[in-house]
């Protein structure tokens, strides 16, 4: 599902991410690890289309990695950061917007996005707005609105990040699920939880 071969970023003089190679098989997950500055960031990113390798190739179901083509965008979602929210939203209108936008059945678009809210254990916060939500809630929220559409991959870049171990359990119960269901995943982390939990294979930048 995901080739990266010889895949590395340079930016004047210095290396972003020196080159790397992998395949992901579909339904499988791939786990990045490596110390903060090592690329885990940049290789993601250059998995959504954000950023051009500066040697390599990089082939997802067949084709190049487009980030403005509409089947590309359908078939990856991505995480890096938390998506933009608006202050005048709450948070079951942001999850619900997203899930009726990509949906091919808006008349499953409320299901879904009622789903996605309580699997991630947000579904007493569905009223509240943004700003009144911790930073815990916060990463949960973001991760919702990812994953309230379809997607064939999935690109996630720290997912436990500002979430206590019990939250890490529920994420981790979330996701693979979606693996098990056939979705290809790229996840950065720092938790060996995680890793043990999700992976069925690691890619460990800073090895050498």
């Amino acid at each position: 599902m995901i080739e990266l071969a010889d895949v590395g970023v340079v930016v004047g003089e210095v290396t972003l991410l020196a080159p790397v190679s992998a395949v992901v098989g579909r339904g499988d997950a791939l786990v990045v690890r490596g110390r903060n500055g090592s690329g885990k960031s940049t290789l993601l990113r250059v998995l959504a289309g954000s950023r051009k390798p500066s040697t390599g190739t990089v082939r997802i179901d067949g084709a190049g990695v487009v980030e403005r083509d509409r089947g590309f965008r359908r078939r990856v979602a991505v995480m890096i950061g938390l998506p933009p929210m608006a202050s005048d939203l709450t948070v079951f209108d942001h999850v619900m917007l997203v899930s009726a936008t990509w949906s091919d059945d808006t008349s499953t678009a409320a299901g879904r996005a009622r789903d996605v809210v309580a699997e991630l254990g947000l579904g007493s916060l569905g009223e509240r707005f943004p700003h009144e939500l911790s930073s815990g809630q916060t990463q949960l929220f973001g991760l919702a609105l990812v994953l309230a559409r379809p997607f064939e991959v999935l690109i996630l870049d720290e997912p436990e990040q500002r979430l206590d171990p019990e939250h890490v359990d529920s994420v981790i119960r979330v996701l693979r699920a979606l693996r098990d269901g056939g979705a290809t995943m790229v996840v950065a982390t720092h938790s060996q939880v995680i890793a043990d939990e999700l992976a069925d294979r690691t890619l460990q930048l800073d090895a050498a």
